[in-house]
């Protein structure tokens, strides 16, 4: 999620506000159908963005960081989120589904190569899905950068962020019992999965508050709760995915295929003081990446409309349009 109190400093580093030539649902198979918009120059450099969460879904404000006469945008809700349909299903909802449902797209929409563009849990999906389909990617650009490791994992969800923010970790941690502090994302899955409605309603909102709160640099420690029905949806999505593991087969896969990448040119722009997703990460792939371009943005956190963040992602993709 990318819900930051400060939007408004950051509209001027963005491109002026585009309306989608093409809005679609697509049957993807599986009981599913997702959301895909198309956006921009039909004629321009294709950019397939990738949002967070998982389970966050696209929104309009993810357009405008690219010129509408340079590129083509493609935007999806992915999965269970969003638009898409059966809304919050985890059934038949794995990455690897993901994976498929965007070389589904690439192939309905004619496009050849695209930019992978993704930022979180979207940086996550960028990445794997350049690892499986290489040659169908020109450019990787990533933000918060999350490789779904265990570590990562264990930062947010084991107390490593709760030294920084103790109220707040006490606020999360409080609605489980200390039995169960040892495994929290098991202990809300539970809670999140045991079929009574106002239950699993209330520890999605506890669950989503706590990371929206982190989101940004600017945060005050207040609450950040969103409406009952979305934070449900996004807590189950992302507990669902975080349970598997990301259903990846090892622990630091993403990392270890690296060099199936290794060809293609990738920038990732990184918060210093990201508390979701911590600039190790980024760090440590930039060092294994010979073909990556870390960019470290100081008084920056993990949201994507914070104004450094999107000041630079801005830059890049002009940059990257002029060449």
């Amino acid at each position: 999620m990318d819900k930051i109190p400060d939007q408004k400093r950051a509209v001027q580093y963005l491109h002026p506000p585009i309306d989608p030539f093409d809005q679609r649902m697509m049957d993807v198979g599986d009981g599913h159908s997702i959301y895909v918009e198309q956006c921009g120059n039909p004629d321009g450099i294709p950019v397939v963005v990738l949002h967070g969460g998982p389970g966050g879904g696209c929104s309009p404000s993810m357009r405008r960081y690219f010129d509408p006469a340079k590129y083509h945008v493609i935007l999806f809700d992915q999965r269970g989120c969003g638009r898409s349909k059966p809304f919050a299903s985890v059934i038949n909802n794995t990455t690897w589904d993901l994976v498929a449902d965007i070389e589904r797209i690439r192939k309905a929409l004619g496009i050849e190569k695209w930019i992978a563009f993704g930022g979180s849990w979207g940086a996550t999906l960028a990445l794997i899905y350049a690892e499986t389909h290489p040659e169908r990617v020109r450019n990787i650009i990533l933000r918060g950068v999350f490789m779904m490791t265990q570590a990562e994992l264990d930062w947010f969800y084991g107390g490593g962020a709760g030294k920084f923010w103790p109220d707040l970790w006490a606020r999360f941690t409080g609605l489980i019992p200390e039995a169960e502090h040892g495994d929290l994302i098991a202990a809300y899955h539970r809670r999140l999965f045991c079929g009574d409605r106002m239950t699993e309603v209330k520890y999605g909102k506890a669950w989503a508050a706590w990371e929206n709160a982190l989101a940004s640099i600017h945060a005050s420690g207040g609450s950040y709760e969103g409406p009952g029905e979305y934070s449900r949806t996004f807590a189950r999505l992302e507990n669902h995915y975080f349970t598997n593991a990301g259903f990846l087969e090892f622990d630091g896969q993403i990392l270890a295929h690296v060099d199936r990448i290794a060809h293609i040119p990738g920038v990732i722009v990184q918060g210093r003081y990201d508390m979701i997703c911590p600039p190790s990460s980024a760090y440590e792939l930039a060092q294994a990446w010979p073909n990556a371009e870390l960019k470290m943005v100081r008084n920056a956190g993990h949201a994507l409309s914070e104004p450094g963040i999107s000041a630079e992602l801005v830059r890049t993709m002009d940059r990257i349009a002029a060449q």
